[in-house]
């Protein structure tokens, strides 16, 4: 089955195609103010998705974004990237205490 023609709208009850989504976090972690961060759970939660699929945006496409904004429910950083995204929360002036951020401090929104 293929989608809508060129020009035609998404037909009914069709979701939104995975560059939408990328787009639409991408605009969230955008407007995330300097020195705040979200969890991916908040971010998917504001755009309709979980947050597992926040976070694929974030790790194939997010590097023009403040990607180090996002962290874990708990305020802890991925494994993968968990030292530089330390580093810019920490020259933001983000509280990190025993490798989490406290979110209760800085969370958005």
């Amino acid at each position: 089955m293929s989608g809508p023609a060129p020009g035609e709208p998404p037909s009914p009850g069709a979701g939104p195609s995975p560059l939408d989504v990328d787009e639409a976090v991408f605009d969230v972690v955008e407007s995330i103010p300097p020195g705040r961060v979200s969890t991916y759970g908040a971010i998917g939660r504001l755009i309709g998705v979980g947050p597992r699929r926040v976070a694929r945006a974030l790790a194939q496409g997010g590097g023009a974004v403040a990607w180090f904004r996002v962290v874990r429910a708990d305020g802890s950083a991925a494994e993968p990237v968990r030292v530089r995204q330390l580093e810019l929360l920490a020259a933001e002036g983000v509280p990190v205490r025993n490798g989490r951020v406290d979110l209760g401090a800085v969370g958005w929104p």
